[in-house]
């Protein structure tokens, strides 16, 4: 029988051809297999594995070899601090889109803390459970128009406690709001389908990835063109967007809102990540 280290050395060698992290990915699920962190897993690298316990993690290195990601094979994924739920029915949390918390979290202590918050594509439910937690008065709006993504983002509501503020609803894009809100949060499909990578493409809802013609910013112009009636006066609108869509994203934005403040925001690795727009106060 294999020990930790044995069987981390092998599936190290083994992932390496597909992963860029593949003694991370490794430790991570042997963790998840034996039910500890992986702080402990590395500190009785001598433990021998039972033959369940082997053959459990052979078929979870399998899979991740076939390039599914490790978020799907442990069933969660950590988001601003938080463990959420996910599984092939939602696009697995990026740690880009904490960006947008971040933002939100500087304009509530600048101007006051939102009543109403709406996550427009909300998949897995993190930006939507995350404001609510961190706006315990704000009433928020649950946006998607896949309802299997919506059963897990209900199913993250509960595990965090939230269920109770967070509504739920099933439509297109920004059409199901059933008012204006003070902050809207979006995640929109935005990729060239034909250019994400291999896993992402093979694995993740491809309904939460094609952003259509435009290289990809069709879907974040139609949503963007749907805000206005639907964003307070004074209200705050963030959106992700690809690396290449800056110039599009402002110049949409601007058209939608053209008396609002526009700008952009560069993730840790400087690429243009979230569009902002502050919609202009009441007179």
């Amino acid at each position: 029988m294999d020990t930790v280290e044995s069987a981390l050395r092998s599936a190290t060698r083994r992932l390496a051809p597909v992963s860029p992290t593949p003694g991370l990915d490794a430790q991570v699920l042997l963790a998840h297999v034996l039910g500890v962190s992986r702080a402990r897993l590395l500190s009785d690298s001598q433990r021998t594995l039972t033959a369940a316990q082997q053959a459990a993690y052979q078929a979870l290195i399998a899979r991740r070899a076939a390039l599914e990601p490790v978020a799907y094979l442990i069933g969660r994924k950590e988001f601003f601090g938080r463990d959420f739920s996910v599984d092939r029915r939602v696009l697995i949390p990026r740690p880009e889109t904490e960006l947008i918390v971040e933002l939100a979290l500087q304009h509530a202590r600048r101007c006051g803390l939102p009543a109403r918050v709406a996550d427009i594509g909300t998949g897995s439910g993190c930006l939507a459970i995350t404001l609510a937690l961190e706006f315990p008065q704000a009433r928020v709006f649950a946006v998607d128009c896949s309802e299997a993504a919506l059963e897990v983002a209900r199913l993250n509501a509960e595990r965090h406690g939230v269920a109770g503020r967070v509504t739920f609803l099933l439509g297109d894009a920004l059409a199901p709001l059933p008012q204006p809100v003070d902050l809207i949060v979006a995640n929109p499909p935005y990729t060239v389908l034909a250019e994400v990578e291999e896993g992402v493409r093979r694995w993740e809802p491809h309904l939460a990835l094609d952003g259509g013609a435009q290289q990809g910013f069709a879907e974040p112009a139609r949503w963007l063109a749907q805000a206005p009636s639907r964003l307070c006066p004074g209200g705050l609108l963030l959106m992700e967007i690809a690396a290449w869509q800056g110039a599009q994203a402002l110049a949409a934005a601007r058209a939608a809102f053209p008396t609002a403040e526009t700008r952009l925001y560069q993730d840790l690795a400087g690429h243009d990540r979230v569009l902002l727009v502050r919609a202009a106060a009441p007179t």
